[in-house]
């Protein structure tokens, strides 16, 4: 395979070529809360705006176009999750929202003593949602706990969990914490042997695996264009007999049939141009699939960084040998320092991390880390020489 072209991939994303008050140019390592955007996702949405800027259904030409860059948008989606259909593509202002829609609609399947099964490592996104149906239908809940040594799931305690009663598993494919990529179609298995519904959250495995929901066998399987290098919106598919049969809550006069009935009120068509214009990007660098490797010699290069400064901590999957079962995001405190010190100190160095939970709550107190800790989070854009920087940096903070 050719090498991954970072340079020519870098060189289409105008934010990171444009210097701070500080004359240098910014490093972006913030990327698991929302990648940066090429210039053709900017030109999209602006092209909108100028060219088809006009709400749905309209006999005349604005509103067509709108209308036809949607449906082309949704059949790229389709694609870059290898669905079955366009129909099971909904698209909407964000993860969250739309997997408490689906929590919703879900809840009138189910009946007291229920259970669902949630894991210690997603993020609050694919729980919260969960636990309220939960204390709204007097549904059980069961955990599946993660292996402290690495931050794996811990499939036994999965297969554990699941009963007769089980009536839905929620899992994450890639943790947005600690980077482990976990077994989803193993995962959907277990689930529909033991009669459940599997819902799985990929908006960190999107940017960084290539997603097939087909290969994975789930439910439904929920995204979000921001975080692979788009416009902030989210994307839901599920299947289609139960995105029609499901009980959407929607407006009178709005389509009954799949998948208009999830996507409540008029959508952001500009940003649905932007998303379009991302997949587009996508496939002009090779997809996904052309940048992994890239972005497992930097995973790899980041852990040899953080192994060797001292007093640092890393949590989850360190081995050199086993890049390929966790995404390029890195999670470490220090011995010493908070990890807000470490992030302010930082980004007063132009070089952009965060600090604290980032909603992945359960398994920062798994690890007994109330303050959470610092994450790192590199995508294809990213360079070894922004490595480099980053050990060089920490090494004047940490002293």
């Amino acid at each position: 395979m050719t090498p991954f072209d970072a340079g020519a991939a870098r060189a289409q994303f105008p934010a990171l070529h444009r210097r701070t008050a500080r004359g240098s140019l910014p490093v972006y390592f913030d990327n698991p809360a929302g990648t940066q955007v090429p210039q053709r996702v900017i030109d999209a949405i602006v092209d909108y705006f100028v060219r088809m800027n006009a709400n749905s259904g309209g006999e005349f030409a604005t509103s067509q176009a709108s209308d036809a860059m949607v449906r082309a948008t949704r059949e790229k989606l389709a694609a870059f999750l290898n669905a079955p259909s366009a129909d099971e593509i909904v698209i909407g202002p964000n993860m969250t929202t739309l997997n408490f829609g689906l929590s919703r609609a879900l809840a009138h399947r189910l009946a007291p003593d229920d259970e669902i099964v949630l894991t210690r490592m997603d993020h609050d996104a694919n729980v919260a949602p969960w636990l309220r149906v939960a204390a709204d239908r007097g549904l059980q809940v069961k955990w599946v706990d993660i292996r402290e040594s690495d931050c794996t799931l811990d499939l036994d305690s999965l297969e554990a969990a699941l009963t007769t009663r089980t009536r839905l598993v929620a899992t994450v494919h890639a943790s947005n914490a600690v980077g482990t990529i976990n077994p989803v179609a193993q995962i959907a298995d277990m689930a529909h042997a033991a009669g459940a519904l599997h819902v799985v959250d990929a908006v960190q495995s999107a940017p960084h695996v290539p997603i097939d929901v087909q290969a994975i066998g789930c439910d439904f399987l929920l995204c979000s264009s921001y975080k692979f290098f788009g416009p902030h919106a989210g994307i839901l598919w599920g299947r289609y007999d139960l995105l029609a049969e499901l009980p959407a809550y929607k407006v009178r006069p709005s389509k009954d049939k799949p998948p208009y009935r999830w996507e409540t009120g008029t959508p952001a068509f500009e940003l649905i141009a932007g998303i379009g214009a991302t997949m587009d990007y996508l496939e002009s660098v090779g997809g996904v699939e052309a940048y992994v490797e890239y972005e497992r010699e930097l995973a790899a290069h980041l852990l040899e960084v953080l192994g060797r400064l001292p007093g640092a901590q890393i949590a989850g999957i360190t081995d050199q040998d086993r890049m390929a079962q966790r995404v390029p995001t890195v999670v470490w405190s220090h011995e010493r320092l908070t990890p807000t010190e470490i992030a302010v100190q930082l980004a007063a160095r132009d070089i952009y991390v965060w600090d604290g939970n980032y909603y992945a709550v359960e398994i920062m107190r798994r690890l007994n880390r109330p303050d959470g800790m610092v994450r790192v989070g590199l995508a294809h854009y990213n360079t070894h020489e922004e490595i480099e920087r980053l050990e060089a940096t920490l090494r004047q903070i940490v002293g």
